[in-house]
């Protein structure tokens, strides 16, 4: 195994501006409505907390990072972080690459695994995950 890392950061609000416009068009909408309906600044700062939540993996950049030891996911608030060892498949798709704990698909493989969003490195994530992962793609 080589001693490269692979580091990339992936930000979808910046990727794709009608997206992030019909977005965040329609989140005025609702926390206009929310607050329309309620007449309660409480309950539209709880929308705009809830939603803002839980949209943070799209307004806010990801770092993935891939390194011989381990693979670090760095997200706004938390930072997940594993050994290769705890991997044993993956499972890739046109927009990333899914790292799964279990030699087979699982329920709960997609509460212990990770998924590695592709930025225009498809190749390059693809070949150092097999690189580490000894088995076949399903």
């Amino acid at each position: 195994m080589s001693d490269v890392s692979l580091k990339w950061v992936v930000h979808p609000l910046k990727k794709n501006k009608k997206k992030t416009f019909l977005l965040t068009l329609i989140l005025m909408v609702v926390w206009g409505s929310v607050y329309w309906y309620t007449l309660s600044l409480g309950y539209l700062l709880l929308a705009i907390f809830v939603l803002g939540a839980s949209l943070s993996a799209y307004f806010f950049p990801t770092v993935f990072e891939l390194t011989p030891e381990k693979v670090m996911v760095k997200y706004v608030a938390t930072r997940k972080e594993k050994t290769w060892d705890f991997f044993r498949s993956f499972y890739a798709d046109k927009n990333g690459v899914f790292l799964s704990p279990f030699p087979k698909p699982s329920r709960m493989e997609n509460f212990r695994g990770l998924y590695l969003i592709y930025n225009d490195n498809k190749e390059e994530v693809l070949n150092f995950v097999k690189e580490h992962i000894k088995t076949e793609p399903q």
